[in-house]
């Protein structure tokens, strides 16, 4: 966590851009839903149950972050 803090600080907040909100959200959220399927080898239906998301939500959100899903099957 402090490792996810300190490149808020640096890359976020510092660099001078807009919507740091948005860019900070973007950026945790996509470590979550990538562990997530990491842990479930790429299987979306047993990602988003971890997430506590629907499938659907999910599918939507790894597209909006350009989420490779093939690299976590085996």
């Amino acid at each position: 966590m402090k490792d996810i803090l300190e490149k808020i600080d640096e890359g976020f907040l510092l660099d001078g851009s807009d919507y740091v909100y948005e860019k900070v959200i973007s950026y945790i959220e996509k470590i979550l839903i990538e562990k997530a399927l990491e842990r479930s080898y790429g299987n979306q239906v047993m990602a988003a149950k971890i997430l506590g998301l629907n499938r659907n939500t999910l599918h939507a959100k790894v597209k909006k972050l350009n989420i490779d899903v093939q690299r976590f099957k085996r």
